[in-house]
């Protein structure tokens, strides 16, 4: 069954210019510095500039090139950008796309951390963080209701929510094997009862059309988007090259254990279980850099995210605050390197992080472009988001014990830390305000606490 044809809002527009490589290289570069909101915001933000102002791709093309990128583990905001740029400059343009929605954030937080670490302990850093903290606990009791909101449809995708809260909070399990066992759900209850896992997934049709486009509904699949086992084998290969290289110079020059191959190693597993977005991930670092490996403290992950939620890029960008962290506490170039310890080991975060990203789009986009009808395989991905309510409903009480008891409760309680927590969350839900609004006022609350 076809979907009916779009309606035409601007008919006598004529067909934009073609646009080349340059062209496309100043818009990425003007998105990595621009994209605030997280990935709705993101999103938001490319479909006003490519899909209506630039008209470089049609709505029909733009959500489907979505729904593919959200069934993907990963940044789904970046994602899109690389297939985006793919499909229109091939390879090279992907990568452009991909990279410079990246390499901003990295550099703010990279500078972001290094003020952190060098000058945290003092009265105005603190008294910031002391309004931020709070801030941060009702963003993500924020994002946990708005992901419950969307994907919590029937009784058993509560249940499933309700089930992976208590494994992760009660029995302590890791997110990779709560991932694992929801898409073993849904795959199954995919086939058993298909009308309980349609929620998930995709993000709706097209209905309307904004003109001619460059890329438009009925425009050719070009040549190098077209399926090839030659080009399956390349992608792989060279893809299996950029990951075995890297992660093979840090084995030889450091050894296994060493805390930069580590971090490649545990960032490439956390890379491959992204599904739901970076607050669905946070508990998977949290357990391993803060937990097992020790990289960042609790209070200081939570103060990462903060740094992330005010940068533009991706907030899975937060592990490039971790690996700083890392680096720079651990000191792996010795006490009178600890900048470049923490820079190289950001870097080597965040490269291990989204490389998958780049794999799976220029693996998965010859498929995706061989039929422009919804994708079928969400019902893993609905269990899935299901289950990353109630992860992040986890994450959010972890993050309210540290900020509301920072001694534990033998430690007595944080009045004001609670004012400030409830009056960022009466922000958020109940005027909308935005997010770096509310950190900001949040900040200034700390600052003014702390020093006055």
């Amino acid at each position: 069954m076809h979907d009916p044809a779009p309606t035409t809002d601007a008919p006598t527009k004529p067909p934009p210019a073609p646009v080349g490589v340059r062209e496309a290289f100043l818009f990425w570069l003007k998105l990595g510095f621009i994209s605030f909101g997280g990935p709705a915001g993101q999103i938001a933000i490319m479909h006003q500039e490519l899909v209506e102002r630039r008209r470089w791709i049609s709505e029909r093309r733009f959500l489907h090139a979505l729904n593919y990128c959200m069934v993907l583990p990963g940044p789904e905001a970046q994602q899109l950008a690389t297939y985006i740029g793919w499909l229109m400059h091939r390879t090279r343009g992907g990568i452009i796309a991909g990279a410079l929605f990246v390499l901003p954030s990295l550099f703010i937080l990279i500078g972001l951390s290094w003020m952190y670490v060098a000058f945290g302990e003092t009265r105005l850093v603190s008294g910031l963080f002391y309004g931020i903290k709070p801030a941060v606990t009702a963003i993500v009791v924020q994002a946990a209701h708005r992901i419950g909101s969307r994907a919590l449809k029937n009784n058993v995708l509560w249940a499933i929510a309700a089930a992976s809260f208590v494994a992760i909070a009660g029995f302590d399990l890791p997110f990779p094997a709560i991932v694992v066992g929801a898409a073993l759900v849904g795959v199954v209850g995919g086939r058993l009862s298909p009308g309980h896992f349609s929620a998930g997934g995709a993000h709706g049709k097209a209905d309307k059309s904004f003109g001619p486009a460059l890329i438009d509904d009925d425009t050719p699949t070009p040549e190098h988007a077209r399926f090839a086992w030659s080009r399956v084998a390349r992608v792989i290969v060279a893809g299996g090259l950029l990951w075995l290289v890297p992660m093979g110079l840090l084995t030889a020059i450091w050894g296994w254990q060493h805390a930069l191959t580590q971090m490649g190693w545990f960032f490439t597993k956390a890379a491959l279980f992204t599904f739901g977005g970076a607050y669905a991930v946070l508990p998977y670092v949290f357990q391993g850099a803060s937990g097992h490996y020790g990289w960042v403290t609790p209070t200081q992950m939570i103060d990462g995210l903060a740094l992330g939620e005010t940068t533009p890029g991706p907030l899975i960008m937060v592990v490039a605050f971790v690996g700083f962290v890392g680096g720079y506490v651990k000191a792996v170039f010795g006490p009178d390197s600890l900048f470049l310890a923490g820079a190289v080991a950001a870097t080597v975060v965040t490269w291990f992080t989204f490389l998958p990203s780049f794999i799976f789009i220029l693996l998965g986009g010859p498929l995706v472009e061989t039929t422009h009808n919804d994708l079928k395989f969400t019902a893993p991905l609905t269990a899935i988001t299901a289950a990353v309510v109630g992860v992040v409903l986890n994450l959010a009480l972890f993050f309210g014990y540290h900020v509301l008891w920072p001694k534990g409760f033998g430690g007595g309680f944080d009045l004001i830390s609670a004012l400030i927590a409830l009056g960022a969350a009466v922000a958020l839900f109940r005027f909308k305000a935005n997010v770096i609004h509310v950190i900001a006022a949040c900040a200034a609350v700390g600052f003014v606490l702390l020093n006055f």
